[in-house]
């Protein structure tokens, strides 16, 4: 069942009746609610903002209720607000006024365009023909990033409560190819990639099953590089707690015209894929899982 957002339907969790499973998964970036005047703001055509999103993921995932777990999608889009990095890092020469002492003005994400509000999308091209005011962008993140956060946080902690321990499964998908900004640039690239922040976030035994689920599948599958985990495998995942993150990347190409922004034939076999992946995190021995 759908439990509906509130504070301006900026997040919403498809529920199962019943977690039987101390699984979350989250998908942060398939978001599509443009809003009108960010899209009649921005020099990009609404297509070209799109390349930011990852498309479709939460459709991949969507059987995670009847596997009895839940799944929390963003509604709003990763051009308009990113929730995969701190709360506040941003470009300070994206603003016509200054940034306040807390602001993260200094990491890879925000000099590479793509802080918590980015400045290109994903094929390098500019959002913005003008500055931004700080307080617009704090608007955006108290409406948008905040309460995805807070649902973020109830699930898990929830599933704490029931079960001692939780996995979250943060779901996104990447270009095919590696972009204008990427450190594997130009180049092809794996069918997945599960991203752990190097055996920091969860364990071995998640990353594992996960990475065995989907080989058994026919997947080329690689650790961490390009993507070792954003913000949310960074943040939720604590492993000697029993709190493990693990981030996933789909290869667009599998089940998506990337230039079109539709689903191809992929799409069926990709999400049968993910529906059987989700049957293997079901039978997880939560054993292994506890606090160490």
């Amino acid at each position: 069942m759908k439990q509906d957002a509130q504070e301006d339907q900026s997040w919403e969790v498809l529920a199962p009746r019943e977690q039987v499973a101390p699984v979350v998964l989250a998908s942060p970036h398939s978001g599509r609610a443009y809003p009108a005047d960010f899209v009649a703001n921005s020099p990009l055509d609404l297509l070209a903002l799109r390349r930011s999103e990852d498309s479709f993921v939460d459709e991949l995932f969507a059987a995670a209720p009847a596997h009895g777990m839940p799944l929390l999608r963003a509604l709003f889009p990763r051009a308009y607000i990113d929730p995969n990095r701190e709360p506040f890092e941003l470009d300070p020469e994206m603003f016509e006024d200054a940034l306040p002492d807390y602001a993260n003005t200094q990491s890879s994400r925000v000099a590479a365009g793509l802080g918590t509000i980015a400045r290109v999308v994903s094929s390098g091209q500019e959002i913005y023909s003008a500055k931004l005011k700080f307080a617009d962008a704090a608007a955006r993140i108290n409406a948008n990033y905040r309460p995805y956060h807070r649902a973020l946080r109830d699930l898990l902690d929830a599933t704490r409560r029931k079960y001692g321990h939780y996995v979250l499964i943060d779901c996104h998908s990447m270009p095919s190819v590696g972009g204008p900004h990427d450190p594997d640039a130009g180049r092809r690239r794996a069918d997945i990639v599960l991203g752990d922040c190097y055996a920091s976030a969860c364990s071995e035994t998640v990353i594992r099953a996960v990475e065995q689920s989907l080989q058994a599948r026919g997947y080329n599958v690689v650790r961490n590089k390009p993507f070792a985990g954003g913000f949310t495998t960074r943040h939720y995942g604590r492993p000697g707690q029993g709190l493990h993150a693990l981030q996933i990347e789909i290869n667009r190409g599998l089940y998506m015209d990337e230039a079109a922004i539709r689903p191809t034939g992929g799409m069926t076999k990709t999400i049968a894929d993910m529906t059987a992946l989700l049957a293997d995190l079901a039978r997880l021995d939560s054993a292994t899982l506890r606090p160490r």
